[in-house]
């Protein structure tokens, strides 16, 4: 669960770390094999859409040609218990949102927004 920290006034969410990596992929195929042989394990979801690993509390994603988020490159997931609060919490920062939240499935809401350098950070909250 996420816990709270006033800073300079204001109470901020803290997250549970980046749990979730995607690696945008142009050969799907090509990319499983050599994930797999990275992580010495089989993919725990295998679509012509999306295959993801579970590592050792890790996700790791593979998505071809970036997927509709048109990822470029590998995009990290922080894991929060509020997306919507961490949203605003990160926009009111200075941040943008590339992305809104919305679920992908099964409970699942992600949201990406890009930092004042231009990066992109996503977040994660599962139900």
């Amino acid at each position: 669960m996420d816990s709270t920290t006033p800073t300079s006034g204001v109470t901020m969410t803290t997250t549970q770390g980046i749990k979730t990596i995607l690696h945008p992929v142009s050969d799907l195929a090509a990319a499983k094999t050599v994930y797999t042989a990275l992580l010495g394990l089989a993919p725990q979801a295998d679509s012509e859409y999306y295959v993801g690993y579970d590592a050792e509390g890790q996700h790791v994603g593979l998505v071809p040609t970036g997927g509709p988020q048109a990822m470029t490159a590998p995009v990290a997931y922080w894991q929060v218990a509020d997306i919507e609060a961490k949203l605003a919490e990160v926009t009111a920062a200075g941040a943008t949102v590339k992305e809104p939240a919305h679920d992908v499935g099964g409970g699942r809401l992600i949201a990406t927004v890009i930092d004042l350098d231009g990066n992109v950070l996503g977040l994660l909250q599962d139900q």
